[in-house]
C-alpha cells in the first residue's frame, strides 16, 4: 500500500512539472521592447506607459493608484487590510493562440524587495467585467483591467513583475 501511495505522489509531481515545462514559450521580441533582446543578461525595465513583453503577452501599465480603502460599492464591496493599490494594465495577446490572463500571477514589490501578491477577490470588485480574472485572450486581442494589491499603509510600491502565466519569467515595470 505504501509503495502505491508513494508512486502516485511521484507520478502527480512529474505530471505537474511537465504541464509547466513548455509554458514559458516566449514570443519573438524586437531589440527595443522591454522584454529584452536575446542574448541580454538582464531584461530592460519598462516604465508606466511603455509596452513590456513576457511570453505571449504585451503589457502596458497605464496607471497606479495606492491609498484606496475599499473597492466596489455597498453592499458588494471589499475593504483593504492595509491599503489597496490599483494598477490599470492593458494586456495584448501577441502570440498565435489564445492565452489565459490571470491577475493572480502578477507581483508587486516595495523598495526593500518585499513581494506582494495580487488580491484576486478584490479585483473582482474593482473590475466591472472581471477582465483580470482567468480571462482567455485570443491572438491580436487585448483587455484593459485593474490588478489589485493589498499592502500595508506604510508601504510604497516601486515595481511590478508581470507574467503571461504563473510559470513564466516575467517582465519588470518600474512604478517610480
Amino acid at each position: 500500500m505504501r509503495k502505491t501511495t508513494t508512486f502516485a505522489l511521484l507520478a502527480t509531481a512529474v505530471v505537474a512539472l511537465g504541464c509547466g515545462a513548455g509554458s514559458t514559450d516566449n514570443a519573438s521580441s524586437s531589440s527595443n521592447d522591454a522584454g529584452g533582446a536575446k542574448g541580454d543578461d538582464k531584461p530592460k525595465t519598462a516604465k508606466v506607459g511603455e509596452p513590456a513583453r513576457d511570453g505571449k503577452f504585451e503589457f502596458t501599465v497605464k496607471s497606479s493608484k495606492c491609498g484606496v480603502g475599499k473597492v466596489g460599492s455597498a453592499p458588494l464591496e471589499q475593504k483593504a487590510q492595509g491599503q489597496f493599490c490599483l494598477v490599470t494594465v492593458n494586456v495584448k495577446n501577441i502570440g498565435k493562440e489564445a492565452q489565459m490572463f490571470d491577475g493572480s500571477s502578477q507581483k508587486a514589490y516595495a523598495a526593500d524587495g518585499t513581494e506582494y501578491s495580487a488580491d484576486s477577490g478584490a479585483a473582482i470588485y474593482a473590475n466591472k467585467n472581471a477582465e483580470t480574472f482567468l480571462n482567455d485572450i485570443n491572438p491580436g486581442n487585448q483587455v484593459k483591467g485593474v490588478v489589485v494589491f493589498d499592502i500595508p499603509k506604510s508601504v510604497k510600491l516601486t515595481k511590478l513583475e508581470l507574467h503571461d502565466s504563473m510559470f513564466s519569467g516575467g517582465v519588470t515595470v518600474a512604478l517610480s
